[in-house]
């Protein structure tokens, strides 16, 4: 049994406290762990006490913390220049990063890049490339998509209410449809995507979206904040099919799902289906700030000065970045692969013996066990989740949710399998004391 943590210690206590004087209330804590140093999937705390780290900073830090050839990388560069704005100027940091996500892009057709601060930052870009290559104004998104909070991106962002709540209006001409999800269906029929594909071909098309004004489809090939959910295999060929029959823009965010997460460079490279556009950051620099929007050369044809950006592409984010994606080439893109594959099998167990473990789906390193109250109704058991989250974090091992009841499993790149067989020995145990708790 592990042992339960006296946490938070008296350390972690003052910053969070102190955390409250000074922060902005709108961030979201599932429990107070206060970092103070990391190393692969291992984090300390200030007081000390050493935890596991299965979220990876939100899938962040691909290569781990503080992966030692990231950190020589960025010491490097930092020693030479910090900042020299790529929007104005040129620097071969910058430059052979978009060379190198030319190298690795999941389509024929080569591409170019305009590079960001962040995820949301990204996406604001591809739309605003999508208007300007397609001229039209409309966009489609995803109910349970997750694409930032500017005001742009939140425009598509449908994960939950309370992020939209008291900033309407929001830029119009985005149309939400369901995202197909195999466990929880909508629509009649076995196959989702198919139903889905039906809804907007001969609902949305015919009486709220024409197709002709619509400039792009922008989807996540596996949804993250709305709860790890894997579509069916028809959905996202069938969208390129819809795309390219309406000079529609298919628009990738690959944002938390690329950079080898699911043991391909990109989650969109399961399905075969080449985007026209996609969005990057969390993994893509190993926890430094940095946002890529890579789109066919035929389609970012905009002027200078159409979009610009003060610090995107940082020399020292550009060059964590280069670092990253050479490791992740060279080795942990295959280990997220392995590691996945080899993680199901102890969770399918888990499932077997849990009554709470309604679904576990993913691919690779991307990985989501849904919890219910009753596996018939699949009433979701938010409440149980979060307990199961807590407990853990008192045990020393961090998870996060995604979604209504979902826990998400989103490591290092770099985990290996004692890792996965510790976090997992933890979450078994607390699964067990919280299912009685909630009287399963």
């Amino acid at each position: 049994m592990a042992k339960l943590l006296a946490v938070p210690g008296p350390k972690a206590q003052h910053y969070v406290e102190k955390d409250s004087r000074y922060i902005s209330p709108s961030y979201t804590r599932s429990y107070p762990f206060v970092m103070e140093r990391g190393k692969g999937s291992e984090v300390w705390d200030v007081d000390g006490n050493r935890f596991l780290d299965f979220n990876a900073g939100i899938a962040v830090v691909a290569t781990g913390h503080s992966h030692p050839e990231v950190v020589k990388a960025i010491q490097e560069q930092a020693e030479k220049f910090i900042h020299m704005a790529g929007t104005d100027f040129y620097y071969p940091q910058e430059i052979d990063l978009a060379g190198k996500l030319n190298e690795v892009r999941p389509m024929e057709e080569e591409v170019k890049v305009f590079f960001s601060n962040s995820g949301t930052e990204s996406v604001e870009t591809a739309v605003k490339l999508a208007r300007y290559a397609t001229g039209r104004p409309r966009f489609i998104a995803f109910l349970g998509g997750f694409h930032g909070r500017t005001m742009g991106s939140l425009a598509f962002t449908a994960s939950k209410a309370v992020q939209r709540e008291k900033f309407f209006p929001m830029m119009p001409g985005v149309v939400h449809v369901p995202f197909p999800n195999p466990y929880r269906p909508l629509f009649r029929g076995e196959d989702q995507g198919i139903a889905v594909l039906d809804y907007i071909e001969n609902v949305i098309f015919k009486s709220v979206a024409p197709p002709s004004e619509v400039a792009g489809i922008l989807v996540e090939p596996i949804q993250g904040e709305g709860g790890y959910v894997v579509p069916p295999e028809s959905f996202l060929p069938g969208l390129r099919e819809m795309c390219d029959r309406y000079g529609i823009l298919l628009i990738a965010d690959e944002v938390q799902s690329g950079m080898g997460r699911t043991g391909k460079m990109y989650a969109i490279e399961h399905s075969g289906v080449e985007p026209d556009i996609y969005t990057m950051a969390k993994g893509i620099a190993s926890g430094m700030p940095l946002g890529a929007t890579v789109a066919r050369k035929s389609v970012m044809t905009w002027k200078p000065g159409a979009h610009g950006n003060t610090f995107g592409g940082n020399p020292l984010s550009c060059v964590a970045a280069m670092k990253t994606i050479e490791l992740v080439q060279q080795k942990y893109m295959a280990n997220a692969a392995r590691m996945g594959e080899y993680m199901m099998g102890p969770l399918r167990e888990m499932q077997g013996k849990h009554p709470s473990i309604g679904d576990v789906r993913g691919k690779g390193l991307m990985v989501g066990i849904e919890l219910v109250m009753d596996r018939e109704t699949k009433e979701p058991a938010s409440d149980l989740r979060n307990k199961v989250i807590h407990e853990s974090f008192r045990r020393g091992v961090l998870f996060l949710g995604c979604g209504t009841s979902t826990i998400r499993l989103s490591p290092a790149l770099s985990i290996t399998k004692d890792e996965i067989d510790e976090g997992l020995e933890v979450l078994d145990e607390v699964l067990t004391v919280a299912e009685k708790e909630f009287g399963l």
